[in-house]
């Protein structure tokens, strides 16, 4: 019994023995176990934006299996996703320790992934027209947009926009291009046909076509409508990767571009202009173009002249549409005036010759658009009915003298017209005005002329006339001293007197009239 129980005993240390063995070599191969070196951090814990999500034994493990986590994200949406991607790794040196499988690890880094996704950047166009910009979800909405600009103009859909490669650019820029739709249809007819057509065939087929060309057409042989649009402004779109926040929908979008914005513009006073004429010439109100013009027109009866520019306001669209419309009309129609130059006369001197009467003609004729506004119009083919007679007219050429205040300064003490008599003696109908000044004040010729009198005049006291090339006249009354003679010519500005208190007078001051046709008229409507 006793060498049994030590045997009992060897074997049993043995078996301990093994065991112990057995499990220590399994640390060196059963996966999930890290084998404790003393070779520093050795099992790390990763972290994503401060989330616990799985350990690993290397750091370059979790940086790959992080790629791979943001490439599944991404891969489930065409769209530019931005996330906040933090990892921290935060290791240490263990004898053993349990790693998480990769898929684990994947799976958890992207739920904490999706929970910090800062923001979906969506594939969208941006179209840039002058210094208006809209972005649109697709190329398709582009296409919308721009369709619906020139559809406001073609009623029959006969043309279409096309998105192509700007040539001139060395970016992938794309620009828009207006075709005819049919023109298109038939281009590509053509050119299947074209391979059965050969020889004497074309031939005959393009002497048809120059015999058609050479006759002269009848008005029902012309294909009336539109002929041609394009877009006046050059449109620009690039792809880009927006927020949604940043895209607007197409509807809006149509909205804004199609519907007409008030731009600020000029207009350009030309001969012949009143501001009733303008405002109907440029369809605003009176009152609006006042209002722009505050700084230089007062009211309805303000000065204009030919070059003055006046700021208007034109109802525009951001995108405008150039087109040609063929069209035909019948109307009653001016022959323009034809005028004759009178170099012997003044330009305010006309004379009518013959008198216009309107005929009436058949047109058909290619008119240019701007939007709705007529650019152009080119007669293409034309029949008079009834002739029209122009209108004659002669017309000076001559430009007529001006004239300026006779003094300098001066308070307007006595105006044109009636009044109450001023003293005994004088007239209760004032023929000039007054203008009140110190005695010796110098007056100046208003317009250059030849001196008819200069001297003594009754009740003008001292005097001086002065007849002016357009045959009126000018009086210069009450001076005290008279500097010219009669024959004199003098130039508009030369020193002719000096003001007084001389014949009828209550005061120093200057008494000065314009006579036109040897009749009184009020001076201050003359005067520039």
């Amino acid at each position: 019994m006793k060498k049994i129980t030590c045997h009992y005993k060897r074997v049993k240390y043995t078996y301990v023995k093994t065991m112990v063995l057995t499990l220590f070599v399994c640390l060196f191969f059963v996966k999930g176990y890290t084998v404790f070196e003393r070779t520093g951090e050795n099992f790390f814990h990763i972290y994503i934006n401060g989330v616990e999500v799985g350990t690993v034994g290397e750091e370059q493990q979790a940086e790959e299996l992080l790629i791979q986590a943001r490439k599944n994200i991404a891969a489930e949406s065409e769209e530019l996703t931005l996330m906040e991607t933090e990892m921290t790794l935060a290791g240490e040196e263990v004898l053993w320790g349990v790693i998480d499988d990769e898929d684990v690890i994947i799976t958890q880094m992207e739920e904490t992934l999706r929970d910090n996704i800062r923001e979906t950047m969506h594939r969208a166009y941006t179209m840039k027209v002058n210094e208006y910009m809209v972005n649109l979800e697709s190329a398709e909405e582009v296409c919308a947009l721009l369709q619906a600009a020139i559809d406001k103009y073609d009623g029959e859909q006969k043309f279409s926009v096309n998105l192509v490669h700007d040539s001139v650019r060395e970016f992938n820029v794309l620009t828009a291009e207006v075709v005819d739709s049919a023109s298109e249809d038939e281009a590509a007819g053509e050119s299947t046909s074209d391979y059965s057509a050969a020889g004497v065939e074309v031939v005959l087929a393009e002497m048809g076509k120059s015999t058609e060309e050479e006759g002269e057409k009848d008005f029902e042989d012309y294909d009336l409508g539109l002929l041609s649009m394009n877009f006046a402004e050059e449109v620009e779109i690039v792809e880009a990767y927006l927020p949604e926040s940043q895209i607007t929908p197409l509807q809006t979008a149509i909205d804004e571009v199609t519907k007409e914005q008030e731009t600020a513009s000029e207009y350009e006073v030309v001969a012949g202009d009143t501001l009733s004429e303008i405002a109907i010439k440029v369809n605003i109100p009176m009152d609006k173009i006042l209002e722009m013009n505050s700084e230089t027109l007062e009211d309805e009866n303000s000065t204009i002249r030919v070059g003055d520019k006046l700021i208007i306001t034109v109802p525009e669209p951001e995108l405008s549409v150039e087109r040609v419309e063929q069209n035909y009309y019948e109307e009653i129609y001016d022959e323009e005036v034809i005028y004759v130059d009178n170099d012997e006369w003044y330009t305010t001197q006309t004379n009518v010759l013959q008198q216009p009467s309107a005929g009436f003609r058949k047109v058909v004729a290619n008119v240019s658009y701007l939007n709705d506004k007529e650019v152009s119009r080119e007669i293409q083919k034309e029949e008079v009915v009834v002739e029209a007679v122009a209108k004659i007219v002669e017309r000076g050429t001559k430009i007529p003298p001006t004239y300026i205040k006779p003094i300098s300064g001066g308070r307007l003490s006595s105006s044109f017209g009636r009044r109450p008599a001023p003293k005994k003696g004088a007239s209760t109908y004032h023929k000039g005005v007054d203008w009140a000044v110190p005695t010796g004040t110098a007056v100046y010729a208003s317009c250059g002329g030849t001196v008819a009198k200069a001297g003594w005049g009754s009740g003008y006291g001292y005097v001086v006339y002065i007849d002016h090339e357009d045959g009126r006249q000018t009086r210069y009354g009450h001076l005290s001293k008279v500097l010219v003679k009669a024959g004199q010519t003098v130039k508009q500005g030369d020193r002719i007197a000096l003001s007084g208190n001389t014949g009828v007078s209550t005061g120093p001051h200057l008494h000065f009239e314009i006579l036109i046709n040897g009749s009184q008229v009020d001076p201050l409507k003359y005067l520039q």
